[in-house]
């Protein structure tokens, strides 16, 4: 019997599996994270995911986030790269730099950033070599 030999997962094998932060905890410090991730507490530090941030009304980053997906109802203050959909809630409140595929802001949503939309792309880092020369040179 192999129960303790555990191999690392895939993406896929962590699809419909959801981290999560409750309310009433701060985190200090940078989360990788391959799965989804839903963040009701605060965070001061980077977040990057190759799946999906939910922030929830309670909750807050201050830091830069780089994922696929976002959904934001509390506040974040930094900068995001969203490679697909940032979707702002009416309670959402932005301030920093937004790059991202596609926006959809909810009307009473606070939405102080620059923002610049880059449809289809796979990897926001990579083509971001404009504000980012550094990291151009690992490509």
């Amino acid at each position: 019997m192999k129960m303790f030999e555990k191999s690392p997962k895939s993406y896929t094998d962590l699809l419909g599996k959801t981290n999560r932060i409750v309310e009433g905890t701060t985190i200090n410090g940078d989360i990788n994270s391959p799965a989804d991730f839903r963040l009701d507490g605060h965070l001061v530090g980077n977040f990057q995911s190759k799946g999906k941030i939910v922030i929830g009304p309670a909750g807050s980053v201050k830091g830069d986030i780089i994922c696929k997906n976002a959904d934001i109802e509390g506040k974040f203050e930094g900068k995001i790269q969203v490679a697909e959909m940032l979707n702002l809630k009416s309670k959402a409140s932005i301030h920093g730099e937004v790059i991202c595929g596609k926006l959809s802001v909810e009307p009473g949503a606070d939405f102080s950033a620059t923002c610049v939309m880059k449809p289809n792309t796979k990897n926001p880092i990579s083509n971001d070599v404009q504000q980012r020369p550094e990291e151009a040179k690992q490509y």
